[in-house]
């Protein structure tokens, strides 16, 4: 894609304990993208590249983030890992979000709320964490393949 960049991303998220760590992503949206702006909500955003395209709609984009599980910042399964910006005004129950380790996926990941902002619906976050289980965390997970094996045939 034109104006590209190096192939991996990285930007600061805010995880467990409310502690910033570095997440690292494929890069989908061209370089000259704010870093720190909004994600896009259609497939269609101009900032999102033909590869990135492929990259988000597939979920690759998130492979990387297996160092960051490797590092132990992440989970496999837990709330989503957000900018610092969305976390500024948090009341006392939406930081409950930093009680777990962020996830590479997870319970909001596979509803039809997931093109949402995370910050606008903390419940599937409250309910994760107040439910957190292995069975939980395996139905996350093998919702998620077939959320990717959905997208991979369509």
């Amino acid at each position: 894609d034109s104006k590209g960049g190096p192939i991996f991303f990285s930007q600061i998220r805010i995880g467990l304990n409310g502690n910033k760590f570095k997440i690292y992503k494929f890069r989908t949206m061209y370089t000259d993208a704010k870093p720190y702006d909004h994600c896009p909500t259609s497939h269609m955003d101009s900032r999102v590249t033909k590869t990135g395209r492929f990259l988000r709609k597939t979920s690759l984009d998130e492979l990387p983030q297996l160092f960051n599980i490797i590092k132990g910042e992440m989970s496999l399964v837990g709330p989503r890992p957000e900018m610092p910006f969305q976390v500024k005004g948090y009341t006392p129950i939406e930081k409950q979000r930093w009680l777990v380790k962020p996830g590479l996926t997870g319970l909001w990941q596979i509803t039809p709320h997931r093109n949402a902002e995370p910050c606008e619906n903390p419940e599937y976050d409250h309910f994760y964490i107040s439910n957190q289980s292995l069975t939980l965390d395996l139905v996350i997970m093998v919702m998620t393949g077939f959320f990717i094996f959905k997208t991979w045939t369509h």
